[in-house]
Order: C-alpha cells, then structure tokens, then sequence
C-alpha cells in the first residue's frame, strides 16, 4: 500500500513541474513521507519502463548534469485513475470512522 501511495505522490508532484530525484525526495519529506532513494529509484525506473515518466538530462553548474524527470501523457491518465481511486478510498474510510 505504501509503495503505491509513494507513486500516487510522485506523479503528483512530477504533474505540476519537473524534477530530479533530490528535489522529489525532498518534497515527500516536507510532507512527513520519509523516502529514501533505495526507495524512489526503483519506482522511478519502473514508471519510465511503463511510460508513465520520462527524463531529459540537465547540465549543472555544480557538479554532473542531472536527470530531470517529467510525467507523460499517459502517467497523467494514470494519475487521473489514481486521484479518483484516492477520493473513492478516503471516502469509504470516513464513512466507516464516523459510524456508531
């Protein structure tokens, strides 16, 4: 479950702008979701291999060019499919939670 809540918020934060792995990290920590790159390269590599992401490599001024990340076409129907399976989930859990 954890693995596909970490991909729902990659794809979210890669639909509103590029980014290279540090950066994606260091959002998810922001928002208390501690990831690791052992953890964020392994979905990264298979979200391109679905073509659900691509990259384009960046020169920097400080040290190797980076690889920036962006969500395709199809990662953005994918996200789509996942922003409504999201709203379905915290739907039926608040149902359930507010019960008596």
């Amino acid at each position: 479950m954890r693995k596909g809540l970490v991909e729902y918020c990659i794809l979210s934060i890669l639909a509103r702008k590029e980014a290279y792995a540090s950066s994606i990290i260091e959002e998810l920590k922001n928002a208390d979701m501690i990831v690791v790159e052992g953890t964020l390269y392994p979905l990264l590599i298979r979200d391109k291999n679905q073509g659900l992401l691509s990259y384009r490599w960046v020169e920097s001024t400080q040290g190797p060019p980076r690889k920036y990340y962006f969500i395709t076409e199809k990662g953005r129907e994918v996200l789509g499919q996942m922003d409504a399976a999201w709203t379905d989930m915290v739907k039926s859990v608040e149902m359930l939670k507010n019960r008596e």
